[in-house]
């Protein structure tokens, strides 16, 4: 079998490769530090507590080892139900406290989240409209959604992970970390109407290739986050941010088969991921 692998750039993370007739589409981005995150969660860090010659076997041989500390929600990466809470209580009416156990959420952590092999759709929104992007704070709306799918002839059916391009990705290797961010300038993403649209259509996780999925309007932040309340507490609707779609929506690519694995840490609110969209040529 041969491996024909081309890759975009040394700093781009969007790999294609084909392989035996299947086109692959990395959706995850590189970690590194100083990259574009939430200001909630703890920065990635990575260094080398051991270099080459540190230690010397008798044959000359040597090893380097890493160390990395991270967020669970930095980079690309998938929410647990865990993450988020309503009045006190996450998804099926459990009480928030009482399911914290020992530090970790043994019912609703990311090593609940089975390992997915899935149909997956990219909405690609800006296309639908007629745009490169959507603008900053842009809320994208259920008929720009339903536009979308009626645009590429992928409705979006039950147990489909869907994911939504904003064209905000972007901005993610952008020098200023904050223009990703979005904090003054806001971030486009659906809001409440639109996550119960995806619910309503029974996805089985959602994502998209901005900081918090769902629309930021400018100056708010994070302060206020309905689509992560309907998905995550009101109907269990795994979400994935930060993902690499430009190079999938630029080549078409709006049906495959989605693969992604979460680390299985115990207990976690949410898991670095490395996605993968997989179209066979026909």
């Amino acid at each position: 079998m041969t491996l024909d692998t081309t890759t975009l750039g040394t700093a781009d993370p969007l790999l294609k490769a084909v392989l035996g007739g299947v086109t692959v589409y990395d959706l995850g981005r590189t970690l590194y530090q100083g990259m574009p995150q939430s200001p909630n969660h703890p920065a990635y860090t990575h260094s080398l507590p051991r270099r080459h010659g540190d230690r010397m076997r008798p044959d000359g041989g040597s090893a380097a080892n890493d160390i990395v500390v991270m967020g669970t929600h930095v980079g690309t990466h998938i929410d647990a139900l865990a993450h988020v809470s309503q009045d006190g209580r996450l998804y099926g009416g459990v009480d928030a406290d009482e399911a914290l156990q020992d530090g970790r959420y043994p019912e609703h952590g990311v090593h609940t989240i089975a390992p997915m092999v899935r149909r997956g759709v990219l909405l690609d929104v800006p296309r639908a409209l007629g745009e490169e992007y959507c603008a900053a704070g842009y809320e994208i709306t259920t008929a720009d959604l339903e536009r979308a799918e009626q645009l590429q002839g992928t409705p979006v059916r039950a147990g489909d992970v869907v994911l939504i391009r904003s064209g905000w990705g972007r901005h993610f290797d952008d020098p200023d970390r904050n223009v990703y961010i979005g904090a003054a300038s806001g971030v486009p993403g659906v809001g409440e109407a639109g996550a119960k649209w995806l619910a309503a259509r029974g996805a089985h996780a959602v994502g998209a290739d901005t900081i918090a999925f769902e629309c930021l309007p400018p100056g708010k932040g994070h302060s206020v986050l309905p689509a992560h309340r309907v998905l995550l507490v009101e109907r269990g609707v795994y979400i994935i941010e930060a993902l690499a779609l430009e190079e999938a929506a630029a080549a078409g690519a709006h049906e495959f088969t989605f693969i992604l694995s979460p680390l299985p840490l115990l207990g976690a609110t949410g898991s670095p991921v490395r996605p993968l969209a997989v179209i066979g040529r026909s």
